[in-house]
């Protein structure tokens, strides 16, 4: 068995993709502490398409093999996807770790994903086949579980760039440094003219994948600062009701209640 492919084009890496049973990877921070045997790889870390960062009229593009040490030296990166990277384990981790790689490893704990989620982000998805757009929140479809075919890669992000500089983030782990996220939480609400114009959070590292509330949302959508102050009480019930948690490293009662503490913070740092 080859143990592995490094392909010097996009092309070749997804003829690659279509004819092997490959595991992608570009920084392999994950892997590296994996024991897979019987396993060969597809490395896309060098591969030019996938290392861009770029914007349009309306999304700003991150090849998923763009490293969190690159975003974080970026002007187009968004200050509030920053804000999450920044706290991904330590340089030496954030030099490798790949968006792709985050997206890729299907866990709810992943600090880039959470803002994916929180900005109703979208993933080019790749193959021999053509092009695929997915909404990031049908990508994940439970622990370890993807929206993403045998012979597909994870091409590139697509993150919104209106609307997602009124945001709140808060990350709670064991320790200050190299903490993987017992509950981290996510927000936008911004306001014009004391009218509510967007209303969203994700919660992350509480169940199996990052969960967020369109639903609940809707509550707080063209309302007043005034009004939402009303409602508040209505609004933490309706989330109470809906954060049915897993447990982890710590109780669900105990994440379901540092949930509530960081939705509550969220609200009323923007004046509800």
């Amino acid at each position: 068995m080859v143990n592995g492919y490094a392909p010097k084009t996009l092309a070749e890496a997804l003829e690659l993709r279509g004819k092997y049973d490959l595991v992608p990877y570009a920084g392999g921070t994950d892997l590296m502490v994996e024991n897979r045997p019987n396993v060969s790889y597809l490395f896309l870390g060098k591969l030019p398409e996938l290392k861009t960062i770029r914007e349009d009229a309306v999304y700003i593009r991150i090849g998923t093999a763009v490293t969190y040490t690159e975003a974080l030296a970026s002007d187009l990166v968004p200050q509030f996807m920053k804000e999450a990277i920044s706290r991904i384990a330590a340089p030496a981790i954030r030099n490798a770790g790949t968006f792709g790689g985050n997206l890729g490893n299907g866990s709810a704990k992943a600090d880039s994903v959470l803002i994916e989620f929180v900005t109703g982000a979208k993933l080019k998805l790749l193959s021999v086949r053509g092009e695929r757009i997915v909404d990031v929140e049908k990508f994940y479809l439970g622990r370890k579980k993807l929206d993403l075919a045998s012979d597909e890669i994870i091409a590139e992000i697509l993150l919104p760039k209106a609307g997602i500089d009124d945001y709140y983030y808060k990350k709670v782990g064991g320790r200050n440094a190299l903490a993987i996220s017992r509950v981290s939480f996510a927000g936008i609400l911004s306001v014009e003219n004391g009218v509510i114009t967007r209303f969203s959070a994700g919660f992350g590292a509480v169940a199996d994948t990052v969960l967020r509330f369109r639903d609940v949302e809707t509550m707080l959508a063209g309302k007043t600062v005034e009004e939402a102050k009303a409602i508040k009480p209505e609004l933490l019930k309706a989330y109470g009701e809906k954060l049915v948690l897993t447990r982890g490293r710590v109780s669900a009662e105990y994440r379901k209640t540092v949930c509530m503490n960081l939705l509550g913070d969220f609200l009323a740092e923007k004046g509800i």
